[in-house]
Formats: structure tokens, sequence, C-alpha cells
């Protein structure tokens, strides 16, 4: 009996000890996270950077649109979490200005009004996600924690390697550098602007239903939020498309949704 006591406490020490090992390899193997918080109330700022912490390896926290223009620069967050309503420049000119600098990383719009959800949509402003206060932490972290883990596998995952360049038109899709190409020269894309793109290349002449659309970029489907594809197609075909108000590449297939003509001039 004692030496079958041994035994056990011999196997769930090691069994701890490999637990542990795999633990530790798991977060060296993992990039580091780097999240901005953009909000100007100090309670719901604190909130935020507690939860997120649980997630990232380092969150800031700024009050004010030129703070975040100027720590994004400096920092390259993975992701920011940005508040609609600002002291100085408000969100929706943060977020235009970031993407118009070339920041591809996510993100997330948080506004205080759902019925402002429709209006900003149709901004395009390149936000990857949206979230309406009041909205739970336990939501808060699940939808930070799917954006980071989509822009860790697309940048630097065993598929996206594995995958070759897919010609499209004129361009280039590259899974590898994340890149769209057009005669070697990169084309601005945002993240989920990118990820529309390689998806629909990868199945050129299949067609997509915004919540299909939906469900494979932002993990959910249906409702109002299926605006965000129509936003993010018209985003995406301004960038490719020689005439945008008479696209040729993204195709729209009324009552189904939109297909790739991997053939067409671009």
């Amino acid at each position: 009996m004692r030496r079958r006591r041994l035994i056990a406490l011999v196997l769930a020490e090691a069994l701890g000890l490999q637990s542990t090992a795999m633990c530790a390899s798991t977060q060296s193997v993992r990039a580091k996270r780097r999240i901005l918080i953009v909000e100007d109330a100090p309670e719901i700022a604190e909130l935020m950077r507690t939860h997120l912490s649980e997630i990232a390896d380092e969150v800031t926290t700024v009050g004010n649109g030129d703070a975040a223009l100027s720590l994004a620069a400096s920092r390259r967050p993975d992701l920011i979490v940005l508040d609609l309503i600002l002291p100085g420049m408000g969100g929706q000119d943060v977020c235009r200005s970031l993407r118009a600098g070339g920041f591809a990383s996510p993100i997330i719009i948080v506004t205080a009004k759902s019925s402002e959800l429709d209006r900003l949509l149709g901004l395009d402003l390149g936000a990857d996600d949206y979230l309406v206060k009041p909205f739970s932490v336990v939501e808060l972290v699940a939808r930070v924690e799917a954006s980071l883990r989509r822009a860790e596998i697309d940048a630097g995952g065993q598929p996206a390697r594995n995958q070759k360049p897919i010609r499209v038109g004129q361009f280039t899709v590259d899974p590898a550098s994340r890149q769209l190409l057009r005669s070697r020269e990169p084309v601005p894309l945002n993240a989920k602007e990118f990820d529309l793109l390689l998806l629909m290349a990868q199945h050129p002449g299949r067609i997509f239903s915004r919540s299909r659309l939906m469900e494979a970029l932002w993990g959910q489907s249906g409702g109002m939020h299926e605006h965000m594809i129509n936003s993010s197609i018209n985003r995406l075909r301004a960038s490719i498309e020689p005439d945008p108000a008479n696209p040729t590449i993204i195709e729209t297939v009324w009552g189904e949704g939109y297909r790739l003509n991997r053939d067409a001039d671009g």
C-alpha cells in the first residue's frame, strides 16, 4: 500500500511538472501581446486593463486621441480598444488616422449608443469590430482574444506559411506576408480587408453570403452586424477595383452574396 502511494505521488508530481512545462512552452511560443486601451473614463479603462491583462503581456491605457496616435506609432500594439467619445480628437478621427498611416492590427471601437452602430458602419472607419456599452467584461475579453488569435495565426501560423501566393487579376495575395501586391508594390489593406480578400481568393467563383462571411471573419452571424461586411466590401473594392461603382473583381450576386472573379483585370 505504501509503495502504491509513493508511485502515485511520483506520477502526480511528474504530471504536474509536465503540465507546468507545457504551459511555459505555450507561453514562450506565443508572441508577446500588446494592447492599447483608449478610454477617457479612468474607472472603465482600469476595469478593461485588469481583465485584458489576463490574455496580454502589456496593456496600456490613454485618455485622448493624440496620446493614442503617439503611442500606437511608438509601441505598435497588436490590438486597440478605442472609445468613440474622447476629449479633443474623437475616436472616429483616431481610427481613420491609424488606418491612413498604415496601422493594420485589429481595432475594436466602443460606443455608448446602439443606435450609433448603423451610422458607424456606414462611415467605413476601418474598424474590425464594435462593442456597445454597457458590455460585459466576458464579452470584451472574448472579442479581443478572438481578434488576437486570428491575427496571430494569419501573421505567423503554420497554415499561412504553407500557402502559396494567389493571383487575382493584376494583384498577388500573399498569405505568408499578409500583403496584397500590385507590380510588387504593396496595396494598403487593414486586417479584416485582407482576411476577406484571402478567403474569397482561396475559393474563386464561390458565392459567400453575408452571414457566412460574418461567421468566418468575426465568429458570429446574422443581425445588424452584417452591415460590417458591406463596409469591408466597399473599402476593398475601393482598393482593387478600376471602377468601384461597377465592380468586376468582387461581384455582387443579388439576393445571395458576393463572389470573387479571379480572372478579372484589376
